[in-house]
């Protein structure tokens, strides 16, 4: 029988997370990188991989693009400034909504995308085309239900390291080591995936 994590396991699994990746990407200590009330610690996808999430989504000039979760706004910036789309990115840090606006301006996009400083599962995601995501994997599926239920059919749903559970990708890649995954939503999977 299953039994439900603990919130005692739930924050070490968080924290070995951070830990373990922080150590690779970043010369950040820990604790810079983790924020009270947070679902997931801020670990930045590395700007090839980034560029790898957004082709393999097939990011085109008429997309928009939100990140959940976007951290410095790297891969909403990289959308404006190498595929010419629109985009959002929403984080729960103040902190990194103004490194990110202070991103776009430095790249000269800030009339093509905005950052908002916002909890995640309230984030209006109506008008993307496609969503990034380098989330957990609990926060992935607790996220799975708004996805499905508030994108449009034939939205894109790209994840850098984490799945979606039994709802298996229609794409997976490795780029550098590290896997990412393409959903496609379709009204077959609003109705299969998209209850709790």
């Amino acid at each position: 029988m299953r039994t439900k994590p603990t919130r005692c396991s739930r924050r070490f699994a968080r924290l070995f997370f951070a830990l373990v990746l922080s150590l690779g990407t970043s010369s950040l200590p820990l604790a810079a990188q983790w924020e009270s009330g947070k679902d997931v610690p801020y670990v930045p996808t590395p700007p090839n991989v980034a560029e790898a999430m957004l082709k393999l989504a097939d990011v085109k000039s008429g997309d928009f693009v939100i990140d959940l979760g976007c951290g410095d706004g790297r891969i909403v910036v990289m959308a404006a400034q190498k595929f010419g789309a629109r985009g959002k990115g929403v984080d729960f840090s103040l902190t990194r909504v103004k490194e990110a606006t202070e991103n776009a301006r430095k790249a000269d996009v800030t009339d093509r995308v905005q950052f908002l400083r916002g909890d995640l599962f309230d984030a209006d995601i109506h008008e993307a085309s496609v969503v990034t995501l380098y989330l957990l994997p609990d926060v992935n599926l607790k996220l799975r239900p708004k996805l499905l239920r508030d994108l449009p059919a034939g939205a894109r749903i790209v994840s850098h390291s984490f799945d979606m559970g039994d709802w298996r990708p229609d794409k997976t890649e490795e780029q550098d080591g590290r896997i990412i995954r393409l959903w496609t939503v379709t009204e077959k999977a609003k109705t299969t995936y998209g209850g709790r």
